[in-house]
């Protein structure tokens, strides 16, 4: 068993908690699941947010989901002039049994346009 990193983001409509929150406990939901992961399989999880974002840390959604045991670093971008806006974004560190070409990137929304090579939310 490894540990890979599985990359996610996701645009927010407005800097409101429960647009953050919402968004970003679909996004962790989407990411586990194309992933075919438990919880309890999860080492880490890091989560980001573009300098837009302040009403709420998007690693209270990973807590309303129950992720009561795995570890979590929040942080914020710097202002890059041109990036992405209201923006999370997620790495999870996960113990699998896949190789690193089986693990499924997550991009929504707006944040589909990060990587186009990886299809979007479809990835």
């Amino acid at each position: 068993m490894a540990v890979f990193g599985i990359r996610g983001a996701t645009t927010v409509e407005a800097n409101e908690a429960t647009d953050i929150l919402t968004a970003t406990k679909e996004l962790l939901g989407i990411m586990l699941r194309q992933n075919g992961l438990k919880v309890e399989e999860l080492a880490g999880v890091f989560l980001t947010t573009t300098r837009d974002l302040d009403a709420v840390f998007p690693a209270q959604a990973a807590r309303d989901l129950g992720w009561d045991l795995v570890p979590l670093l929040g942080g914020v971008e710097a202002a890059v002039k041109g990036s992405l806006e209201r923006c999370v974004r997620v790495l999870i560190l996960a113990n699998t049994d896949k190789t690193q070409r089986e693990i499924r990137h997550v991009y929504l929304r707006g944040a589909a346009s990060l990587r186009p090579d990886m299809g979007g939310d479809d990835r």
